[in-house]
């Protein structure tokens, strides 16, 4: 049995005990605390046997608390480039309506997160290290197709991360473009006419990648969204 951090009388209460032996448990209940069992007279140790035989085990087994989604370090990881991503572009002098790229990825990967609810453990976590791909597939893409309007600006991905790290944040947080890429800074910013296109894009391709390859996801049931989802 887990020890007791105090007496249980207002249980015995609702189990019909008057209250003179409820004073009398918790006076015993207080001096055995104090003193130790072996102190007590033979009938006060019965007495305290008796009230404890009629009250529920207390159980070591700890109570599990779900960690909430949006508490999760993999989306943390995000939503922190994410944040950065939109201070950099509140900075820069863009016209109306113009987006980067990887802000359009990671909106768009925390929406299919927050759309499917993965459990975002560790099999999760290293299942979606295959995104990165993705995106660079994707940026390289944009760079293609919408060539005459885009412009191109240097963000400090892994400068970002450092500095992060350096300040308490997760110290187990990667860098959001590895491999060959990881030291690339360019960050493509696309006109507003391409925007909803593009997002759509980046949307199809992440629903199906989730859905399909993240382990918590195996079994679920839920559609994809409907067509109007991005608008």
């Amino acid at each position: 049995m887990a020890k007791e951090l105090t007496h249980r009388a207002d249980e015995l209460k609702q189990l019909g005990w008057n209250q003179e032996d409820l004073y009398k448990y918790i006076e015993l209940w207080d001096y055995r605390q104090r003193w130790g069992s072996i102190n007590l007279e033979r009938e006060d140790r019965q007495f305290l046997r008796k009230a404890e035989s009629l009250l529920p085990e207390i159980t070591k087994n700890k109570v599990s608390i779900k960690k909430p989604l949006k508490e999760k370090s993999y989306y943390c990881w995000i939503q922190f480039f994410l944040d950065e991503m939109n201070n950099f572009e509140s900075k820069e002098k863009l016209e109306s309506g113009m987006r980067g790229v990887w802000p359009i990825f990671l909106e768009e990967e925390l929406r299919v997160i927050d759309y499917y609810e993965p459990v975002l453990g560790l099999p999760d976590t290293i299942k979606a290290k295959s995104i990165g791909p993705i995106r660079e597939a994707l940026a390289q893409e944009a760079l293609k197709k919408y060539e005459k309007s885009i412009i191109t600006r240097q963000f400090d991905f892994l400068g970002i991360l450092h500095n992060a790290k350096s300040n308490g944040r997760n110290a187990s947080w990667r860098s959001l473009r590895d491999g060959e890429f990881e030291g690339n800074q360019d960050y493509q910013i696309i006109d507003k006419s391409c925007v909803l296109e593009f997002r759509k894009k980046v949307s199809e391709k992440l629903l199906s990648f989730i859905k399909e390859n993240l382990p918590s996801l195996a079994e679920t049931d839920k559609s994809l969204p409907p067509n109007d989802w991005i608008h």
